[in-house]
């Protein structure tokens, strides 16, 4: 009765720990890059940047990624979710 939603369901979840797995990947990799061209303190980035202070960028780059962050906990939650409501379908179907 329900088998074509229980699919559905199951190959959404099954899509959102795939985007969670790239987004982490990605922000993982942009982490590091970033710490790296901070520590060194690359000037023409600084230039790219309108010359503000090193202090400055690192901020900007803190608020960044802490709300990418938040942003992978939320796909973490549909992910959760969806992976959950699956499984509750299927027993149910």
């Amino acid at each position: 009765m329900n088998e074509p939603l229980v699919k559905r369901v199951r190959d959404a979840a099954w899509a959102t720990w795939m985007v969670l797995l790239i987004l982490a990947l990605w922000m993982t990799i942009a982490y590091f890059v970033w710490l790296l061209v901070l520590h060194h303190q690359v000037e023409w980035v600084r230039d790219l940047w309108g010359s503000p202070g090193w202090y400055d960028m690192k901020m900007v780059a803190l608020l960044f990624f802490g709300i990418l962050k938040l942003g992978l906990f939320a796909v973490l939650a549909a992910a959760l979710w969806l992976t959950l409501f699956g499984r509750r379908l299927r027993k149910a179907a």
